[in-house]
């Protein structure tokens, strides 16, 4: 178990443990249908992880078009800003801006992540600002701006709200973490998987409250309900 992981292989899987719980988190927040996650870390701190996301819904309108491209934005950046909270130092749940996008730019493998982000805000913006010309290129940079920030922005304020949920399910996730045999060779590899049911027993997962997209829903947890 975790007391018996390498000190440079736990802070590793911490890592990575941050940036699934950090989708797997976010997404139950806003909706999304989730699986199991998985994290597998080796000797030499190659690293594979996952958070399966169920992104089948009904989608009935423009409106709702629109909503669920940002939630999936947003699940999408939420990995990386969740790789940066601490979890040594429980009164330090801010995200660390310039870090985030130093993993989405990169670090660590999350560019797939960011790749999805850029084709997907292309497609909101198409729907959003079905009016700009297509030639004017200086305006859809300005919109392209527009929604990444505003999307960042508020998966930033939900990754800090849910900050404690995060690292306390990361914590769980490594925690389960075990060598692997392997057939004819030594073993090197530490892995952990967490099925969606046993996820769902958890209190930690049963109590991610209910947030939505926007910056000013009275849906949110914590906000009063008139």
């Amino acid at each position: 178990m975790t007391k018996k992981l390498p000190p440079a292989i736990r802070d590793h899987a911490v890592q990575i443990a941050h940036h699934e719980m950090g989708h797997y988190v976010i997404a139950r927040a806003l909706g999304f249908a989730t699986g199991g996650v998985t994290l597998t870390v080796t000797m030499d701190l190659r690293h594979h992880g996952g958070a399966s996301i169920i992104l089948a819904r009904p989608i009935s309108s423009m409106d709702a078009m629109k909503e669920h491209l940002e939630a999936r934005m947003m699940v999408l950046f939420a990995g990386a800003m969740a790789q940066t909270l601490s979890s040594k130092e429980p009164t330090k749940k801010r995200v660390d801006k310039s870090k985030a996008t130093a993993i989405l730019n990169g670090e660590l493998g999350a560019e797939q992540d960011y790749a999805k982000i850029r084709e997907l805000r292309h497609l909101l913006r198409n729907i959003a600002y079905p009016d700009t010309d297509p030639a004017s290129s200086e305006r859809i940079a300005a919109e392209l701006k527009e929604i990444t920030d505003r999307v960042w922005l508020r998966t930033q304020t939900i990754v800090e709200a849910l900050a404690d949920t995060i690292t306390e399910l990361a914590g769980t996730l490594v925690d389960g973490m075990v060598i692997v045999e392997q057939w004819g060779r030594a073993a090197d590899t530490y892995e952990v998987v967490l099925t969606g049911e046993m996820l769902e027993r958890l209190r930690l997962v049963q109590g991610i409250p209910a947030f939505s997209v926007g910056l000013n829903s009275c849906n949110d947890a914590g906000q009063h309900r008139e």
